[in-house]
């Protein structure tokens, strides 16, 4: 259950950066469609980040260190315009225009999804 409500978590805050950045956009007309696409584009999203990420953060350690883990904001964007990349692979109505874009997105994308994970009680109280 606490899979699900996290890719709910992801495809609202995916959804939120859709409105609020310019080149992040939904290409899709029906409200069934953009949650279809939301779900669809967060599963990718949140396999692209279990997979990638720690590997990047292995490989990049010293990087990490050296800029006191700014780095991350970036790796975090390039993951987002990778996601989209993938999205579009699979005809899905989701595109990231640009790497600053994506990085806003990837911002917006963890402030969201971390208030919204605050709000959710996960089971261990």
């Amino acid at each position: 259950m606490g899979i699900l409500i996290r890719l709910v978590i992801t495809a609202v805050s995916l959804w939120i950066a859709t409105l609020v950045i310019d080149g992040i956009e939904l290409n899709t007309e029906s409200t069934s469609g953009k949650v279809g696409t939301l779900l669809a584009v967060a599963v990718i999203f949140g396999l692209v980040n279990a997979v990638l990420r720690p590997i990047i953060k292995t490989i990049g350690c010293g990087l990490y260190v050296l800029t006191l883990g700014l780095v991350a904001i970036l790796v975090n964007g390039l993951l987002l315009l990778l996601t989209s990349w993938i999205a579009s692979q699979f005809d899905l109505g989701f595109h990231v225009d640009g790497v600053l874009s994506a990085v806003l997105g990837a911002l917006l994308v963890g402030i969201v999804s971390w208030l919204l994970n605050m709000l959710v009680p996960d089971g261990d109280d």
